[in-house]
């Protein structure tokens, strides 16, 4: 075990964040329940959760379990800073933060005991500051491995705190539901309560090798270990392994061209994020979803990493071109796009244009074969420059101001908040 023998690591999270933005910001809001997003719940309040209501769920569903409920649209800019914030936070507990999504992180502070206190301390202190700097409540999970922090926090919600003492750990595991266990989703636990394993606990009193066979290697390992409490996972910083975005279509024929036009906006998205961040990639990964909710990926490994919009978008096109004969025959209601093999460095290699034709003088008859004459092009465009302009422009005006003509009448929508590493 590579973690420490008492508890230290804390589970930060925060609690509905995108509905806790909108009803601090909004005291009209607070104690109603709401919901962010219209066709589809992003977030829901925990006045709209009493009701059934949860993320991902078609507003007309929302809408029937609570006729009251409220929606509003979201406000991405927002939350964007609200996390810069809460992040801002995390930094000056510890500096040892391992972000896990934009309003949750780990926070090891076995090294500021001497300075800050006892882990409870740390926490509630942390508690009070965000709730004071930044006006949202947040929910902590103490705990001496990273797994049973992120229970804990899930336990304490809303707005709690709540230690695992390192001597009543599986006093405090074993009677929870299965589903709390990481890895544990609909087909897994359907599997595991068929077979009445159903608390945590039923799952500590079979072998490894019955879980195995009843869910295959890695993950009855997994689940066999987390039931006995083992994690040896250490908090530590990482930075993105990828950025991407996607956008659902719903059912229905759609065609190449949309799909094409759907794709560059997600590009030009992508490539703009990596661009603020100093970042470059080398493998473009195409993502659908089909019609009978199936996913599949594509990708393709460039030579040299880059944030350059035209080369992330040729290759995307590629691959949608190279699956148009399945998305024809299956259907598709969702595309997004990924950029990974992420470098940290932010330097670009710059090519010489070897193969651009440039025009040297009129045409001739030297320029002329079997009736034809030789395609003459300019020089070659600086895309370095050009995405630097539209970047400007983009951040100065939105992100429609300046677009292509292919884009032209669509919806530029904002991107979703990024962890801190990969905002500007």
């Amino acid at each position: 075990m590579f973690v420490s023998g008492e508890a230290t690591i804390l589970h930060a999270d925060l609690d509905a964040f995108y509905a806790s933005v909108e009803q601090r910001d909004d005291p009209w809001l607070r104690g109603k329940p709401i919901v962010v997003g219209g066709g589809v719940v992003l977030a829901a309040s925990y006045e709209a959760k009493a009701y059934g209501i949860k993320t991902a769920m078609s507003g007309r569903a929302a809408r029937a379990l609570c006729p009251e409920v409220i929606s509003v649209p979201p406000r991405m800019e927002a939350y964007t800073k609200a996390s810069r914030d809460v992040f801002a936070v995390f930094a000056d507990t510890t500096p040892i933060v391992e972000g896990i999504s934009i309003d949750e992180a780990f926070l090891d502070v076995s090294g500021v005991r001497r300075i800050s206190g006892e882990p409870v301390e740390i926490a509630a202190r942390l508690r009070r500051t965000v709730a004071r700097e930044v006006g949202l409540p947040i929910t902590v999970g103490v705990a001496r491995t990273k797994f049973l922090a992120k229970v804990a926090s899930g336990v304490a919600k809303p707005d709690g705190l709540l230690l695992v003492p390192p001597n009543a750990e599986l006093d405090f595991l074993h009677p929870l539901p299965v589903e709390r266990l990481w890895g544990v989703g609909k087909v897994t636990a359907a599997k595991l309560h068929a077979h009445g394993l159903r608390k945590v606990g039923d799952l500590a009193l079979h072998s490894e090798s019955d879980l195995v066979a009843l869910l295959g290697a890695a993950s009855g390992r997994h689940l066999r270990a987390l039931a006995l409490g083992h994690d040896p996972r250490r908090v530590r910083h990482r930075g993105r392994s990828s950025m991407g975005a996607q956008h659902a279509l719903g059912r229905g024929p759609h065609s190449h061209e949309s799909l094409e036009a759907t794709l560059q906006l997600l590009v030009g998205r992508v490539c703009r994020r990596m661009r603020r961040a100093d970042r470059l990639g080398r493998t473009v990964v195409l993502r659908l979803r089909f019609a009978d909710y199936t996913r599949v990926t594509r990708s393709h490994t460039l030579g040299s990493p880059t944030a350059r919009t035209d080369l992330i978008g040729d290759t995307a096109r590629e691959l949608l071109e190279a699956a148009r004969p399945v998305i024809a025959e299956r259907g598709v209601t969702l595309v997004g796009v990924a950029v990974t093999n992420l470098d940290k460095q932010g330097t670009e290699q710059l090519e010489l244009p070897f193969d651009a034709e440039v025009p040297n003088g009129p045409p001739t008859a030297d320029t002329e074969c079997a009736g034809e004459r030789r395609r003459l092009t300019h020089p070659p465009i600086d895309r370095h420059a050009l995405d630097s302009v539209l970047d400007d422009l983009h951040g100065r005006f939105g992100a429609g101001s300046v677009t292509s003509a292919t884009l032209l009448g669509r919806h530029h929508r904002p991107g979703v908040p990024l962890l801190p590493d990969a905002q500007p």
